[in-house]
């Protein structure tokens, strides 16, 4: 998997990964629509805390079926369905108050054949109005009703090829026309209809079948009051809080009382909407709102979204499109800049934060923004994204810790990068550095005594002991030269203290000689070493062949120091520049070794001995 990765790594770059989720965003909004549910569930959200803030109507009303109207009602009317002449009577009481309309949410399309003088009763009682409504359904099944036969209260209209002679299965309230009231079947389809995930959003105003259009229950309402009525086949739902729910024992009660006790215009000019909640008569939906959502309060929320004309407003969703495009070439452009991930998700939830926030002041004015998927785009390629700049970086250190590796203490090359005081990418420059020459004296004739192979083993020995030091004290091992040690202090670390820190890792390097040669006791008095510093500007850097780099110092400062060594032998181990001594502060104490005439100097060089200050 990582070879694959890192394979991918070297040969796409941020944009190219762009336009590939440029591509998958158009796909997804031009064909796709994968991305729909997410636009839904997000403003689901959304809508929910909105219709808390939307209190119900005054306009519409809810006579509900309720658990407790169902059992009070069982003494008087028997189980569920009730004879139809109790809800005659509704009718009845409701009427004496001059409701705007009142509509049914349950069918009546099949006769009681046990009681048709309940039936009788409840169509005189409708067919004595002119303001109620009774629901109907299309059906998936069943031959149907011709068209034909169909009363003209229905309120189908054809459509270019509608043919009169179709049957269309189309549950009607037939008991209407069945008991001499055809033109008393005034009313609209109720069918509930759902989203792609299942969830109930849109209420349909009309449904078409074999070119014979049909309207439902809120576009009648809405024809027949003068209500605007959209251009669409459908409408958003904008949703309210819970509907006033009237118990329909209740009502039903006060229209048995001589005296009723209610208020005599509770129900003047309302929308009265009979239908159920109760969880027995299964009339319960999958909404924004809730997976338990009264299938009356859908539609008395159709109803209402009609008559004040406020349902949503709704963005198609290709018109996110270029915003989804736009935000991809934000993030490709921010880490195509190199900035830290963090930060680019911390600006990524901004805004989103800001662009939620926008999806709810558009809510507040009615229109429904489908602005989640392309947040949803925009998280998927981030996290891309910082995957890709982590294999980066994770590859700029290995490369980092194996090229500085060879001249820093490998542990602390990977803090060095983090705390970004390592570039690996910087050209040669001028540095004020500290420069140590180290070189073995008496090597030539330990050389004649020993077998080759116990030579490169004492090297090693020695070297590693040596090394250590240098990079203890924060030093820069350069290169090995024959038996010399090249390291410097001040780069590619910044180190203000360069001078101080080569100073303490010579002195310990000639510590660590005297314990060297304790152990080996056969080296004898000849084996011995010089050790020289020189502090000033030298040029800094990798330098080499494309296929070879050494990070490596020249300049005038090198070839000093590299003499300094030279005039140790005979008069100190460690002598150092009076550069270095000036650089160090006073920290040491030195003893002055006087002027030394070098090579390719034309002025002598004074020296000194650095020791510890007690």
């Amino acid at each position: 998997m990582m070879p694959v990765l890192r394979k991918l790594l070297r040969r796409f770059s941020w944009w190219h990964w762009f336009a590939v989720f440029a591509l998958l965003a158009s796909l997804d909004y031009g064909v796709l629509d994968a991305g729909q549910i997410v636009d839904q569930r997000g403003m689901d959200i959304l809508v929910r805390q909105h219709a808390l803030s939307r209190p119900p109507s005054s306009e519409v009303v809810v006579i509900d079926i309720d658990q407790r109207s169902l059992e009070e009602m069982n003494g008087q009317a028997g189980s569920w369905p009730w004879p139809r002449s109790v809800h005659g009577e509704l009718v009845g009481y409701l009427a004496r108050q001059q409701p705007r309309a009142v509509v049914f949410d349950f069918h009546f399309n099949e006769p009681d054949i046990f009681r048709p003088e309940h039936d009788q009763a409840f169509v005189d009682a409708v067919a004595a109005q002119t303001n109620v409504y009774l629901s109907m359904a299309l059906s998936d099944s069943g031959l149907g009703a011709a068209v034909a036969d169909m009363p003209a209260a229905v309120g189908m209209q054809p459509t270019p090829g509608a043919d009169p002679r179709s049957h269309i299965p189309l549950l009607l309230p037939l008991v209407m026309a069945q008991h001499g009231h055809p033109e008393a079947m005034r009313g609209g389809l109720i069918n509930f209809s759902e989203d792609s995930d299942r969830v109930a959003r849109h209420y349909y105003l009309y449904r078409e079948r074999q070119h014979w259009r049909f309207p439902s229950m809120p576009a009648r309402l809405a024809k027949d009051n003068g209500w605007p009525i959209p251009a669409g086949d459908r409408i958003l739902l904008n949703w309210r809080s819970a509907w006033r729910h009237v118990p329909y024992a209740d009502v039903y009660a006060d229209a048995q009382r001589e005296k009723p006790l209610r208020a005599a215009d509770e129900f003047r000019d309302k929308i009265v909407v009979v239908g159920t909640a109760a969880p027995g008569l299964q009339d319960l939906r999958v909404t924004s709102l809730g997976s338990t959502y009264p299938g009356v309060d859908i539609l008395a929320t159709a109803i209402d979204n009609l008559r004040a004309g406020d349902w949503l407003r709704e963005v198609p969703r290709p018109a996110a499109l270029p915003f989804a495009v736009l935000l991809l070439a934000g993030i490709a452009y921010v880490f195509a800049r190199g900035i830290s991930p963090t930060r680019i998700a911390y600006g990524l939830l901004g805004l989103n934060l800001a662009v939620v926030s926008l999806a709810w002041w558009q809510l507040g004015r009615g229109v429904w923004l489908p602005a989640f998927t392309p947040l949803l785009f925009g998280w998927l390629f981030y996290w891309l994204c910082a995957l890709l700049a982590y294999l980066q970086e994770r590859q700029r250190r290995e490369q980092a810790i194996g090229m500085f590796g060879r001249f820093l203490d490998p542990r602390v090359v990977g803090d060095l990068l983090a705390r970004g005081e390592i570039d690996t990418g910087a050209n040669a420059e001028s540095r004020q550095i500290t420069v140590l020459f180290s070189d073995i004296r008496g090597f030539t004739t330990l050389s004649e005594t020993r077998s080759p192979e116990a030579i490169v083993s004492l090297l090693n020995r020695y070297f590693s002991t040596q090394v250590e030091i240098i990079f203890r004290h924060g030093g820069t091992l350069d290169k090995f030269i024959g038996d010399a040690i090249m390291a410097f202090w001040g780069a590619p670390v910044n180190d203000p203290d360069h001078a101080r820190h080569a100073i303490l890792a010579a002195m310990e390097m000639s510590q660590a000689l005297v314990r060297f040669k304790a152990e080996l006791t056969d080296l004898g008095h000849d084996f011995e070493i010089g050790i020289g510093l020189n502090s000033g500007l030298a040029v800094v850097g990798f330098i080499g062949s494309q296929d070879r780099l050494d990070y490596t110092a020249i300049g005038d400062t090198v070839n000093l120091a590299s003499r300094i060594e030279g005039q140790t032998k005979g008069v100190a181990r460690v002598l150092v520049a009076e550069s270095t001594m000036q650089a160090a502060g006073p920290v040491f104490d030195y003893r002055d070794c006087g002027l030394h005439h070098v090579k390719g100097r034309e002025q002598d060089v004074r020296l000194f001995e650095p020791s510890l200050r007690e």
